[in-house]
Parts: C-alpha cells; structure tokens; sequence
C-alpha cells in the first residue's frame, strides 16, 4: 500500500490578522523582510497547489510561536489562516488535511519536525516529502535531507520565488549554510542561542514521544554525521 505524501510549507513570519495579509503593518517584520510579504503567499499557494495535486496528501505549515510581539500565534498558525483568507486558492478540500507543526525553530526543524508532525497525525511516515521554501534555499535544505539521510528519490523542492533583495539574501545564505555544513545538526552553542530567542515562550515539542525510533537522529549533536538506523532506510 503507498504510503500518504507530505508537502511541508516553511515559515518566514507571524501575521497579525489574515484578513488583510498584504498589508506589511499586519505582519510581525524584522528588517530584512519588509517588501517579502507577497513572496510569503507565494509560498502558501504553492504548498496548496502541490496538495491540491494528490487527495492522499498532507499539508504541514510550519513554524513556532517565534516573536513575542505576536504573543500566542506561530508562524505555521498565520499561513494556515491567510490559505483561509484566499479560499485555499481554489481547492478548499486541501483544508481538511492541512493541519500546523508549531515547535521548529530552523530550517533543520522545519524539515525534520514537519515529518515527526506527519507520523504524529497519520501514525506513518510519508512515501514522499515537497518542501516549499526560497529558491536560493534550495541547496541548504539538500543538506537538511542528507543530513537526515532522507532518500534523495522521495524528494521535492519547490522554491516559488526568491526575496527582491536577492543579492543581500544569496550573501547571508552563503553564510547560514556555510555554518550548517559545518554543524549540519545546528547543536553549536550559536544555534542554540538562535533557536532559543525564536522560542520566547520556552515551549517544548513531545516528537521523542510521538517519534522514539528518532531520538538518536533528535539528540545527536555533529559535527560528526549521525549513523544509527532511520525507520525511512532499509537496512
């Protein structure tokens, strides 16, 4: 029997109120993000679409409560509404399987805790992982899957689109990646810094319960690459 896919939508940012998610003064910002807005629904209409594809498909958006300003809404809960607010962009049946994953911090989470969420909700892992993101991210999520050794053959990449100051984000993702490939598991004391003041409500996710055949993957710090066995291989 074929195992049900996942399409994953990554989060950037927290909006304030979908009903008029255009507008930037709604959205919880930093600086680098102003103009990126647009962008944002590009990438939540091409997480519904890829969905809409295949009845058997789960959507995950995801994204945890990473700002204070926005008190308790997470960034997977603001795409979810805004996928609302624009009708599913034609295919309201991808509403009832979507649901949030709400606990990643990082890219790395996104990817991985996306499909802990996934067995959490359908009791399996997925036959096939979409992961919708930036275009120029494209390279640090093909770390992301090697690094937990996700078949290659199971998986898609869909970058919609790329910021409009590409030029400033191509030089910043040059860096973040360049940290991963050397801490492909982000358990530097740096990204825990990083991934604790993106959890300013200290809240912790229960995938070691959801998930126990991963907590050698979960718990493993690099920069050696983790070797034990993953319930996706055969061994």
């Amino acid at each position: 029997m074929r195992s049900p896919n996942l399409v994953i939508v990554a989060g950037h940012a927290i909006c304030t109120d979908p009903r008029n998610p255009l507008l930037e003064s709604n959205w919880i910002l930093l600086d680098f993000q102003l103009n990126e807005v647009p962008c944002y629904i590009g990438h939540i209409e091409a997480g519904v679409k890829a969905a809409a594809a295949d009845s058997d498909t789960l959507l995950v958006f995801a994204g945890g409560y990473s700002r204070p300003e926005a008190g308790p809404r997470s960034e997977a809960q603001s795409y979810f509404w805004i996928a609302d607010h624009y009708g599913w962009f034609g295919a309201p049946d991808v509403r009832a399987r979507a649901i949030t994953e709400e606990f990643s911090r990082d890219s790395y989470e996104n990817l991985l805790y996306s499909i802990c969420r996934f067995k959490e909700y359908r009791g399996s892992y997925p036959g096939h992982v979409t992961f919708v993101s930036w275009e120029f991210k494209r390279a640090r999520f093909e770390l992301h899957r090697r690094t937990m050794r996700w078949p290659a053959e199971r998986f898609t990449y869909l970058g919609p689109n790329d910021p409009p100051e590409i030029e400033q984000a191509t030089d910043a993702e040059t860096r973040n990646r360049g940290a991963y490939e050397k801490d492909p598991y982000s358990s530097s004391a740096a990204f825990r810094l990083k991934r604790d003041a993106r959890n300013p409500f200290r809240r912790t996710a229960g995938y070691l319960e959801v998930c126990p055949e991963l907590r050698g993957l979960i718990e493993h710090e690099g920069p050696d690459w983790y070797s034990g066995p993953l319930p996706w291989e055969d061994r």
